[in-house]
């Protein structure tokens, strides 16, 4: 029988309820992990922990307030004493063209994607750093964070930070014995109706236009799907990453080349 890779591991995965978060959390379940389904949208939270058979269980987290998340931190801590692994993996998308963003947008959007990598990996790696836990830290980025776009430019310009602090943790970590690394999705099928209804309003297009467009300029002929990221969820979890540090890995279809 193959050995489960993530045995005896503890793994936070922030916006875990749904998405590429939950894939993630199903996966490390598989592989042999208790995990933490952390999420501010508490109910659904506790839908996908129910899901996971015990191996699961849901904290509520704002990974944009730091009491939020260091309260989630310190739940995690009292309930399995120790955290192993932690995705941050919770985002929001918003687009809209540059002369029209106002500085509340662009706070939520930084609030989320940045703010709260930042501080929820910096909150992680002080227990880690702590315990003695020689830890797996991944940050989700994006492929959006390795070019700019007209219409995209706050996410474009937070998940750039992402890959920036990815690298600047990953060195100042690694030391202690915690690898930071991060993954590039490309074009996910989670919220795209979402975002296809927005691009459809400012490029003036028919609904599910640019979706299909979208899809058929991947490389390898689709739109990812949440599973498309589980593999390399695992392997930077797991001791095979062992020697990877601050790298931001693309699973995009073939989208970018690095």
């Amino acid at each position: 029988m193959k050995s489960k890779r993530l045995n005896g591991k503890v793994a936070v995965v922030t916006g875990a309820a749904r998405g590429i978060g939950r894939a993630i959390a199903r996966k490390y379940v598989a592989e042999g992990a208790v995990v933490a389904i952390a999420d501010i949208d508490a109910a659904a939270a506790e839908a996908t922990a129910a899901e996971l058979d015990g191996h699961a269980v849901a904290f509520p987290c704002d990974v944009a307030d730091m009491t939020s998340t260091r309260a989630m931190v310190e739940r995690v801590c009292a309930r399995f004493d120790k955290i192993d692994i932690l995705v941050n993996n919770a985002g929001i998308f918003d687009l809209k063209p540059v002369l029209e963003i106002t500085e509340a947008e662009y706070d939520r959007v930084f609030d989320v994607n940045v703010k709260g990598v930042l501080f929820t990996l910096q909150v992680v790696a002080k227990e880690m750093v702590g315990r003695g836990v020689r830890g797996k830290i991944i940050n989700i980025a994006s492929q959006a964070g390795r070019r700019g776009e007209p219409l995209v430019a706050v996410y474009c310009a937070s998940k750039a930070a992402v890959i920036s602090i990815t690298q600047s943790a990953g060195l100042a970590l690694i030391p202690h014995g915690i690898n930071v690394n991060a993954i590039s999705p490309g074009v996910v099928d989670t919220a795209w109706d979402h975002v296809d209804a927005l691009f459809a309003k400012y490029e003036h297009r028919p609904l599910g236009e640019k979706k299909r467009l979208v899809g058929e300029a991947v490389p390898f002929g689709r739109m990812g799907q949440a599973d498309d990221l589980v593999g390399a969820s695992v392997f930077l979890a797991s001791a095979e990453a062992d020697y990877v540090v601050a790298q931001t890995l693309n699973v995009d279809g073939g989208n970018w080349m690095s």
